[in-house]
């Protein structure tokens, strides 16, 4: 069974700046997006701080968050990469088609990748992640690289808001009809 441990608080950064951005767009009353825990059973615990330091997963999660904007269901994944590489590999095929089957019901689905070394996100498009991941499966590249993007789906700076997704999302709404 998976076990979880101090790296598992990896992308713990980009969760908080998500997280905050997506109060914002509560208040503004754009969007209601929450952030879907994953369920663990604790092993160790540290008395002394009451914090787990051990700990295995009960199931495997979906995506990190799911909601909706504006009438429109939408889930998606965080993740971190601080080499202009993406491994395919930190995006689990359980993953994929639970992303799937959530388009097939008039979703939208994405994965936010925060390029730590640039300091730049990308919305990375369901379609757009298929290309890949069919690409890996036929035996071709097990990553994509920065330099593969579509340049029009990088965020653009947004006052007061860390990780202003909503544009972007616009922008694969407008690219689907």
């Amino acid at each position: 069974m998976p076990t979880w441990n101090s790296r598992g608080l990896r992308g713990s950064t980009l969760e908080d700046m998500i997280n905050r951005t997506n109060e914002k767009y509560l208040e503004n009353g754009l969007a209601l997006i929450q952030k879907i825990p994953t369920p663990i059973t604790p092993i160790n615990i540290d008395k002394s701080t009451r914090h787990i330091t051990l700990a295995y997963f009960d199931q495997k999660s979906t995506v990190d968050y799911i909601g909706a904007v504006q009438g429109i269901p939408v889930c998606f994944d965080a993740k971190e990469c601080n080499t202009d590489t993406f491994p395919l590999a930190n995006i689990h095929e359980h993953q994929v088609k639970f992303m799937e089957n959530f388009e097939k019901q008039q979703g939208i689905a994405f994965i936010l990748i925060s390029f730590t070394k640039r300091n730049e996100f990308y919305y990375l498009r369901f379609e757009e992640l298929l290309k890949y991941w069919n690409r890996c499966i036929e035996g071709g590249r097990k990553s994509f690289r920065y330099e593969e993007l579509d340049p029009e789906f990088f965020l653009k700076e947004t006052a007061g808001i860390l990780v202003p997704y909503l544009n972007t999302l616009q922008l694969d709404l407008n690219k689907r009809n």
